[in-house]
């Protein structure tokens, strides 16, 4: 489908929308009720006129509809596809094409979110790739159990475009290079942020993700990807990575440690506003943290993805805090293919789990990847951050990965008071047996 048309990605993206209304059996206006839209946005997403500018509409649309993991996937590329497209239209108006609002049935402008990360690159200019044919690709998860171990340490609901910052503020860990500011994406991420990172095209530069000062707490605001500087003119990176820092297997999965008593915490949040529930409390991810990777190219050369990095900042003690979910009355989760990392090793290696497939993954503009990763702890207060290798013709290099500038948090939960927020409720309610 690289040869695709906006408006063939756009229509394509809309029959994913109506077979799955379709095969609910559900009319327009009962599943308009279930999503809290309007029915007049809902035909208006299924006939192919307008594209969410967020991905989360369309994945309660997809549950709503059980809709297969594999569906899911492919829904998901269609969109940003889609929405790539609409970005790149003259008639686009100034705030997006409308989303749903939650229980009014209107339309509202999506908030921007917020992302942070820099790349290096080693080599002269690009040479032209070689031809590949694109395939659907299920392939979902990279997981990466973060259990943290003493050794030593190697460290969107909303998507947003951002450009390289002023200040770099180098990793607590690690000798530091330098590289060229980064331009602005194309490639809008689904519950997250955006960055594309640019390069060097002379000597063999680096560059460090920055890792403090980010207002990750404001969703609805832009934040600078950070600046590195280094000579001669760049070329920019040819990707783009979104992420979305907090991302629900289950309304229950997620859970939070915040220093509060249950009275000081409000109501728990969905999935689209994590980040901002987390902000505003200063909660940090109980025992695990699931992140998603939206990974695309930006221009049509194929870009190879060689290698997926975790690596630690700092490790500490587990988190004094009270533990909080955001849902309850979930069942078990069901396992999928994904990529583990067991840290307890003390150094970290990527292995394959449940028949995934290993790396090197190959995307382009028209056919991005996502990536899920599972961050585990049972004895630590960890902060991490991710880094991914690439390579496309005579150019290869590294984009370091965080969460809006500030490293990912994860804590351990074992044995914390645990709180429940039960349907129809009001108020936290304590968990028995923990």
């Amino acid at each position: 489908m690289s040869g695709a048309t906006g408006t063939e990605r756009t229509q394509e993206f809309a029959q994913l929308l109506r077979e799955l209304k379709d095969r609910s059996g559900l009319s327009y206006g009962t599943l308009a009720k279930r999503l809290h839209m309007s029915t007049s946005t809902l035909h208006r997403y299924c006939n192919g006129t307008a594209v969410p500018v967020e991905y989360a509409p369309v994945e309660r649309l997809a549950r709503v509809c059980r809709a297969t993991p594999q569906e899911l996937v492919e829904l998901h590329r269609h969109w940003i596809l889609a929405d790539a497209e609409r970005g790149r239209r003259p008639d686009r108006p100034a705030a997006g094409d409308p989303v749903p609002g939650a229980d009014t049935g209107t339309d509202t402008a999506a908030a921007a979110g917020t992302d942070s990360g820099t790349g290096e690159v080693e080599g002269g200019p690009s040479r032209p790739p070689s031809p590949w044919f694109r395939r659907r690709r299920t392939a979902l998860i990279a997981s990466v159990a973060v259990v943290a171990a003493l050794g030593a340490a190697a460290y969107v609901l909303r998507p947003v475009l951002v450009r390289a910052g002023d200040t770099t503020v180098p990793a607590s860990t690690g000798t530091l290079g330098t590289g060229v500011a980064g331009q602005p994406s194309t490639a809008p991420s689904a519950g997250g942020s955006t960055h594309r990172p640019s390069a060097s095209a002379t000597g063999s530069p680096t560059t460090t993700a920055r890792t403090g000062g980010g207002d990750a707490s404001d969703a609805g605001g832009r934040q600078d990807a950070g600046r590195s500087t280094g000579g001669g003119a760049g070329d920019a990176v040819p990707l783009a990575v979104g992420v979305r820092p907090y991302v629900y297997d289950s309304p229950c999965s997620q859970h939070f440690l915040v220093d509060s008593e249950p009275e000081q915490v409000g109501p728990p949040a969905t999935e689209q506003d994590a980040r901002r529930w987390a902000g505003a409390y200063g909660a940090v991810s109980s025992g695990e943290q699931r992140i998603a990777l939206t990974v695309q190219g930006t221009g049509e050369e194929t870009v190879v993805l060689n290698a997926l990095h975790v690596r630690f900042l700092t490790k500490g003690a587990p988190l004094a805090w009270n533990d909080y979910s955001m849902g309850v009355g979930c069942g078990g989760g069901v396992g999928t293919k994904s990529f583990d990392i067991d840290l307890d090793n003390g150094s970290p290696t990527v292995t394959v789990k449940n028949g995934q497939r290993d790396f090197p993954y190959k995307v382009s503009e028209s056919d991005p990847e996502v990536f899920y990763i599972n961050a585990r702890t049972t004895a630590h207060d960890v902060r991490w951050d991710l880094s991914l290798d690439w390579s496309s013709g005579g150019r290869s290099g590294t984009v370091h990965i965080d969460d809006a500038g500030s490293p990912f948090r994860t804590s351990a939960d074992v044995g914390r008071p645990g709180y429940d927020y039960p349907l129809g409720g009001s108020e936290w309610i304590e968990r028995v047996g923990g």
